[in-house]
């Protein structure tokens, strides 16, 4: 959390920020958060969010969870396919009960910007969000001081960057033994004879890891990375799950699946 009367801007990118301002007593003091009318119609255009490795045994039963990309060996969650839409968020801003919300998410509209070549970061707030103004239910300063609001989201946000560090080294330790690779998800719609792909994505090879040394593996094994490869590989299992949810969502036949909708 910054204390300076000058709020520097934030330097990047930063995933659904639109607006991100570091939290400031004397720009912030006088503003609270309040949940909108849509509570996670934020991300409701979003196809994958971020993932930490703590996060990936839970995150295995709702969601296929691959890898961002080659250059960013991040664990992400699919949420969405050929549009852009979450199908996991309907039309109310509800997130669908009973399946595993990201950390990501939850820590919204509430982040962090971290300092060049330093582990030190600062406590960044998304300006954009529908359920931040003036005199919001929640404020973000009592008596110019933090609030317990504020105080509960530096703690989140500390315990998520620590485990972000843990995740930077688990896409490390897999991109070393060259066991993510580009891949293909595919369905045989009913009546037909021939697979179609309907989504690119890089994510655990299989044999790929069955061939890997003996040595590789106790050493995966022992950094507590094994577990979560195996994770990733059972969540493949959901990509057919995303293919009914989608159907459902439109109300179209496995030939339409893949076919773009108009919202």
């Amino acid at each position: 959390m910054s204390e300076s009367s000058i709020n520097p801007p934030v330097q990047g990118q930063m995933f659904l920020f639109q607006k991100p301002e570091l939290v400031n007593k004397e720009r912030h003091e006088k503003f609270g958060v309040s949940q909108p009318a849509k509570r996670f119609g934020f991300c409701a255009n979003v196809r994958a969010v971020p993932l930490t490795v703590s996060e990936i045994p839970a995150a295995m039963k709702d969601y296929p969870v691959v890898f961002a990309g080659p250059d960013q060996m991040l664990p992400i969650a699919v949420t969405g396919l050929v549009d852009d839409v979450n199908l996991f968020v309907d039309e109310k801003g509800d997130w669908e009960a009973n399946r595993y919300v990201p950390g990501y998410i939850r820590r919204y509209p509430f982040g962090v910007a971290n300092e060049t070549g330093s582990d030190r970061f600062a406590i960044v707030i998304d300006t954009a969000f529908e359920g931040m103004n003036s005199g919001g239910e929640n404020p973000l300063f009592v008596n110019g001081e933090a609030s317990d609001m504020v105080k509960q989201a530096i703690d989140f946000c500390k315990t998520y960057e620590e485990d972000r560090h843990r995740t930077n080294e688990f896409g490390r330790l897999v991109n070393e033994t060259g066991i993510a690779k580009g891949q293909s998800a595919q369905f045989t719609p009913q009546g037909e004879t021939e697979p179609r792909p309907f989504a690119q994505y890089l994510g655990i090879d299989e044999e790929a890891l069955k061939q890997l040394p003996g040595e590789k593996l106790a050493e995966l094994r022992d950094n507590g990375v094994l577990p979560l490869i195996y994770a990733m590989l059972i969540s493949m299992g959901n990509w057919r799950m995303l293919l009914q949810r989608r159907a459902l969502r439109y109300g179209v036949s496995d030939g339409e699946i893949m076919t773009p909708q108009i919202n």
